[in-house]
């Protein structure tokens, strides 16, 4: 948890006081002295794969090819190429299975 300094606006410390825990700034003299439990935690919501790769709408205009689903073992699996890394590592093959019924992902 950040707190800030409502005198200058930088980020407060956690410092020992004399009596308890304070919130102290190192710029300017503004303390704030801790009188009860502080806590406060945020769980981000983590995106879904789909909306990272561009949802179901990048699937749309895609070409298949001649891979082997794992799953179902169609013999043909749509392909796009992103690149997830740096740019001098290789791209990655992500696929999605033709049969309607798998619709399995995967990639390589």
């Amino acid at each position: 948890m950040l707190l800030f300094c409502p005198t200058c606006g930088n980020v407060l410390i956690v410092e020992e006081g004399q009596k308890c825990m304070r919130f102290a700034c190192n710029t300017c003299p503004y303390v704030h002295n801790i009188t009860r439990k502080v806590n406060n935690r945020k769980y981000p919501k983590l995106k879904e794969v789909d909306d990272v790769l561009g949802g179901a709408a990048a699937w749309e205009n895609v070409d298949s090819t001649a891979e082997t689903c794992p799953k179902c073992e169609h013999p043909r699996a749509y392909f796009m190429q992103i690149q997830t890394r740096s740019a001098d590592e290789p791209m990655t093959t992500f696929y999605k299975c033709c049969n309607a019924q798998c619709g399995h992902r995967w990639r390589e």
